[in-house]
């Protein structure tokens, strides 16, 4: 009887004892992934038009935040892009930092784009943040992208 009275608070300890939870860093090569796959959407943008590269790396619900405009979502994005000309002027950004969830499938870039338009001798730049999700397959496309004006040249 003893024993038994021994088992049972022994368990009732040990099941009262929590865990510490395993604080891991994120996924480094997811990290890295992400960051690449958003200088691959850049060197798009620099060689196909911007209109093609936000296109090809944008989730079917994708949502777009602009200046002068309610939050652009999904088809209506599509939209959006496609009544973009993106002729006049190229578009090229570079990402300064990216986290990844630790589930890997959900992460965020930022940095500083750069439009240079073709008629004139000059670059505006401003800051940008986009979220992205994985795919599927494996690859990363962003579920928003919004950006600032108004930066001076970067140092």
């Amino acid at each position: 009887m003893k024993n038994l009275l021994f088992l049972i608070i022994v368990a009732g300890v040990c099941s009262c004892t929590t865990k510490k939870k395993v604080v891991t860093e994120q996924p480094y090569q997811e990290k890295i992934a992400l960051m690449d796959a958003d200088r691959a959407f850049s060197s798009m943008s620099e060689e196909k038009g911007m209109r093609n590269a936000f296109m090809e790396y944008m989730d079917s619900n994708a949502v777009l935040l602009r200046p002068d405009h309610l939050p652009i979502i999904g088809a209506r994005a599509v939209e959006f892009l496609l009544d973009q000309n993106d002729s006049g002027y190229t578009l090229k950004w570079q990402p300064h930092n990216a986290m990844v969830a630790r589930s890997a499938d959900i992460g965020y870039t930022f940095g500083i784009w750069a439009l240079q338009p073709k008629s004139q001798d000059t670059v505006l730049y401003g800051t940008y943040v986009s979220i992205w999700k994985k795919q599927q397959d494996g690859k990363w496309k962003y579920i928003l992208d919004a950006g600032n004006d108004g930066l001076g040249a970067p140092e």
